[in-house]
């Protein structure tokens, strides 16, 4: 079963933003906690109730960005870094958010990653060219 992709004008993406940041606030906070115990009981995790209920909280929370369409990208889980497919200039590509930044403002080209990111061109922001 192939899932089809939802792209994104920034527009879209930009209405989601409160809803994302929301969740991605979830994720953040659950993995710091994660963090917190781990440091506290000296690493030995595995079978401490409290991570479980976290880290399937944290499930959870990606699946509901996935659901939305778009995906969390911060591996390491500090930063917030979450991709949203989108279509500019007729290559498929993603737009990029940050949780410390107020706006979806730059996308990136499917293989170049974060280290890729360029502003989204404005006339991207007109409704009407969708």
């Amino acid at each position: 079963m192939t899932t089809e992709i939802k792209y994104f004008t920034p527009a879209e993406a930009r209405k989601t933003l409160p809803l994302v940041k929301s969740i991605v606030r979830d994720i953040l906070h659950a993995t710091r906690e994660m963090r917190l115990i781990a440091e506290e009981t000296g690493g030995s995790v595995e079978e401490d109730p409290r991570i479980k209920k976290l880290a399937s909280n944290v499930t959870g929370f990606l699946r509901e960005l996935e659901e939305i369409g778009c995906f969390y990208k911060d591996s390491n889980f500090q930063i917030g870094l979450v991709d949203f497919p989108a279509m500019i200039d007729g290559e498929e590509v993603y737009l990029c958010w940050r949780s410390d930044e107020n706006d979806i403002l730059y996308y990136h080209g499917v293989d170049e990653g974060y280290s890729g990111r360029k502003l989204i061109p404005p006339q991207y922001y007109k409704e009407k060219l969708f």
